[in-house]
């Protein structure tokens, strides 16, 4: 069996790993156009920031692809012909093949803005894009920044690492208004503030003004307002990369059609991972999932039906983490930005605005809890999913809090202060907290 896969990121390696283990005598080839070997998409900020060199954020060092007998190929697919089962590269190889999987991932949103074109305009996404960041940000004083999204702030965190003057346009009210409550967003927005990070919320961008050697001096914001600036970071999101897709008769959307077990219309090629649109999505998850763990899952997961173990893509609780500057984030399960008939929340916060924790649960009994947000506190992943599984009471889940704690020991413990605050809250059946064997309440 000769399985090509065209994309050489977390779910095309995940992909290559589970079927060399399912089917050792498989010819296993990766193309891709943008590097030679995989590397680690969420740690591009940390290189640009000099905590990490660019050899550091490859998993595997180079040996592992020939020992594991992965031939890597970097070059472009331009053509994929699916009745002939072969695809065509940019170089004028052709690769023959019995399956094929589309892992082509995502590329940067645009908006169609006058000016996006200028030199040091550019998105984050991969290699090409840190090289040019690093590039165009080369002395300047001032970068804008336009998204209020996870890209954003780590631009915004990059541009800083520097001593470039960073300015974030967000066209809502706070940050990340699409999936942050506003009490979170305000923690973030703290964390801007004591980063010298300038926000201008309720502000979108109209225009990208260049100088006369086409590079950009400024941008104008719908209010009629001009920043000056030496480059702008596009953080509007990304879009699923289906130009191989398209162009060769596979059906795509928004992303490339896919069903349960991952396969395309065409026969013998699948999809998976930011580029792929399930056609009919589980109860409670969406048609595209562009996150490095869902790609990974579905690289493992179409890995088996390629192996002649056909296997339903199931993403389970949802899950994401982040770090906005100093402050950590976790989310599982449901956890509306607004306002959602059936569901309650509690919040508590730390008096430092450093530590926060919500947790949402059904407003009718039994009061299942359906999801919580942490920030500034490490949950244990295993744990919290257990409860959204087992939809077990949120009375429940406040006593057992320590039991999610992942802190170190000798971090605060603040249960003790959530518990209480959820008494004050919800005090028709006051929870008593369960010590956590050989732990001691500290403050």
């Amino acid at each position: 069996m000769h399985l090509v896969i065209i994309g050489n990121g977390i779910t095309g390696v995940s992909c290559a790993l589970e079927v060399r283990r399912l089917r050792p005598d498989a010819q296993i080839t990766l193309v891709s156009n943008e590097s030679a070997f995989h590397y680690s998409r969420t740690a591009l900020m940390y290189v640009y920031m000099g905590h990490l060199r660019p050899q550091d954020i490859k998993p595997y060092e180079d040996w592992f692809w020939a020992e594991n007998r992965l031939a890597l190929v970097h070059a472009t697919a331009t053509t994929l012909d699916t009745a002939e089962k072969r695809v065509v590269l940019d170089n004028g190889t052709t690769l023959a093949y019995d399956h094929l999987l589309l892992a082509t991932g995502s590329e940067s949103r645009r908006a169609d803005w006058p000016g996006q074109h200028l030199a040091g305009v550019q998105g984050l996404y991969n290699l090409p894009d840190l090289e040019a960041m690093s590039r165009d940000t080369h002395g300047i004083a001032r970068g804008v920044v336009v998204g209020g999204g996870l890209i954003g702030v780590e631009l915004a965190e990059m541009l800083h690492s520097r001593g470039i003057a960073a300015e974030v346009l967000v066209r809502d009210a706070h940050y990340w208004g699409s999936v942050l409550p506003p009490a979170e967003a305000n923690l973030v927005d703290r964390q801007f503030v004591e980063n010298g990070v300038s926000v201008r919320y309720r502000t979108e961008l109209a225009e990208i003004l260049g100088d006369a050697q086409g590079r950009v001096r400024a941008v104008r914001t719908t209010a009629g307002e001009e920043i000056a600036c030496q480059w702008v970071g596009l953080a509007t999101g990304v879009t699923p990369n289906v130009v191989l897709a398209k162009t060769s008769g596979v059906e795509t959307d928004r992303g490339v059609l896919v069903n349960e077990f991952l396969q395309t219309s065409a026969p013998h090629v699948y999809a998976a991972g930011d580029c792929a649109q399930h056609r009919q999505p589980a109860a409670g998850e969406v048609a595209i999932e562009q996150l490095w763990y869902t790609g990974r899952m579905q690289g493992e997961t179409v890995a088996r039906s390629i192996c002649g173990q056909p296997t339903a893509y199931r993403r389970g609780v949802w899950f994401n983490s982040a770090k906005f500057f100093n402050l950590e984030y976790q989310t599982y399960g449901q956890a509306p930005a607004g306002p959602v008939a059936g569901i309650d929340s509690f919040y508590w916060e730390h008096p430092s605005g450093r530590a926060a924790l919500r947790v949402y649960f059904q407003a009718e009994a039994p009061a299942a809890v359906l999801g919580f947000n942490a920030m500034g506190l490490r949950l244990r992943q295993e744990v919290c999913e257990h409860w959204i599984r087992q939809r077990v009471a949120v009375a429940v889940v406040m006593a057992e809090l320590g039991k999610a704690n992942f802190d170190p020991e000798f971090f605060p413990q603040h249960e003790a202060a959530i518990v209480a605050a959820f008494n004050r809250q919800f005090p028709e059946q006051p929870v008593v907290l369960r010590q956590r064997k050989g732990l001691f309440a500290r403050r």
